[in-house]
């Protein structure tokens, strides 16, 4: 049960926070495109914004493995830390290659503040849940 929690938690943080604050950012106009993007991604067609939450739930299971039994300053930095770098990481090397976006400082820093909001939302919700109590 805690590992589904996990999941959820990771795609809830990725649906509220993660593209709550990339809506701040499209509304300031330091991002392109809107939030909650619907537009279909290949193999099976899902919109990007599910498959996006999809992925954000199997960072939170290895991030809450990670997290979960650390005293409350580093389980909520680390939270922070390791969903900024992890997520991050892996979309500048791997992602966008393969879909040929452009990485860029600007991408770098971007990813490492929305995926840090994203992470800092993680152990919100698993402290929500109920799943972290000595914090």
């Amino acid at each position: 049960m805690i590992w589904l929690k996990a999941f959820i938690a990771g795609l809830l943080a990725t649906l509220i926070f993660h593209q709550g604050l990339f809506g701040l950012f499209y509304l300031l106009g330091m991002v392109p495109a809107a939030p909650f993007n619907m537009t279909s991604v290949p193999p099976i067609g899902v919109p990007a914004v599910l498959s996006l939450a999809f992925f954000g739930g199997l960072w939170g299971i290895a991030i809450w493995a990670i997290i979960r039994h650390l005293g409350t300053a580093a389980f909520w930095s680390l939270a922070i830390l390791l969903g900024a770098i992890g997520p991050t990481v892996v979309a500048m090397l791997v992602v966008f290659p393969v879909k040929g976006i452009d990485v860029t400082a600007q991408t770098w820093v971007g990813g490492l503040l929305l995926n840090g909001f994203w992470g800092l939302g993680l152990a919100v919700f698993m402290k929500l849940m109920g799943e972290r109590k000595t914090v």
